[in-house]
């Protein structure tokens, strides 16, 4: 029997409880090297919900996952009617404040690097270089079967073409972009394959119950080696793709600093957790460092 993916998990009583004292992560990022590990939690000021926090929508969705796309004809049509659509809201998000601060950290030289476990690329969107998607970007489409990569935008456009008149309302947008949707809502909506083969097409990010590639989880292993300190930014942590860089510096000796409202699997491995909105807190942080947030963006 296949067993689905660890997507919850319930917090110890003896975790330390939260604070809001922004003072640990001002001075760690004034030494310089943090590396910074952010989920969901940074995007949700950006209108994407997270999974786990206040009206995650673990709470009404449950992700679709590698072994469920690649197994079922049905599933990929379910999962590419939801995506299609949440990806018109999806592409639209900009970056928050959060974002902002975090590109205002890097163009001031105290960050060693960003790895996100988000599929938004809004990192990027806000300026921020060098970025590790940990797992993959929704913009982009790989063939299952010869590899070849495509833009979603082609993608959307040829799923337009061949389901005309599919508007149907989600209930709500998720964090990998999938919309709530009913099977009736679905019907029989048309997948369009690879244009080279004919294979499957799945977008280029990791799904639940998928392996993160190894040579990304190396990289990032190295990027906590060299990192002064990590800096967790709206991540729960619940997932072994994250929490294994956070186990990794606990074991170096390495600071850890969590920003998150609510409890994480890491929370015993840090030295605080901040218990605070991620713009309000990042704002805080660069007002006392004297670093200006660029409210532009890339495209």
């Amino acid at each position: 029997m296949r067993m689905r993916p660890t997507v919850s998990w319930t917090p110890a009583e003896d975790l330390p409880p939260g604070t809001t004292d922004l003072e640990p992560v001002a001075d760690a990022l004034s030494t310089g090297g943090v590396l910074v590990l952010s989920g969901a939690g940074l995007s949700t000021e950006s209108g994407i919900p997270d999974y786990r926090g206040e009206g995650g929508s673990l709470s009404r969705h449950t992700p679709m996952t590698y072994q469920d796309f690649t197994a079922s004809a049905q599933a990929r049509r379910r999962y590419w009617a939801r995506s299609h659509l949440g990806w018109r809201t999806f592409g639209r998000a900009h970056p928050n404040t959060g974002h902002r601060a975090v590109a205002a950290f890097g163009r001031h030289g105290l960050l060693s690097g960003v790895i996100t476990q988000n599929v938004d690329r809004l990192h990027q969107a806000a300026g921020t270089g060098g970025v590790v998607e940990l797992h993959g970007g929704l913009d982009r489409v790989v063939c299952l079967s010869c590899g070849a990569f495509s833009p979603r935008r082609e993608i959307a456009r040829r799923l337009e073409q061949a389901n005309a008149g599919f508007e149907p309302v989600a209930a709500g947008i998720n964090p990998d972009g999938d919309a709530d949707l009913t099977d009736e809502q679905v019907g029989d909506f048309r997948v369009v394959p690879c244009t080279i083969c004919g294979g499957i097409l799945k977008p280029d990010v990791v799904f639940f119950g998928e392996a993160v590639p190894p040579q990304r989880v190396e990289h990032c292993r190295n990027l906590v080696r060299e990192a002064a300190s990590l800096l967790v930014l709206g991540s729960s942590l619940t997932v072994m793709s994250g929490l294994r860089f956070v186990r990794q510096a606990a074991q170096a000796g390495k600071p850890i600093l969590i920003i998150n409202r609510d409890p994480t699997r890491g929370d015993r491995h840090a030295l605080t957790r901040i218990a605070l909105p991620l713009g309000t807190a990042l704002t805080t942080v660069a007002d006392r460092l004297d670093i200006p947030i660029d409210n532009q963006t890339t495209a």
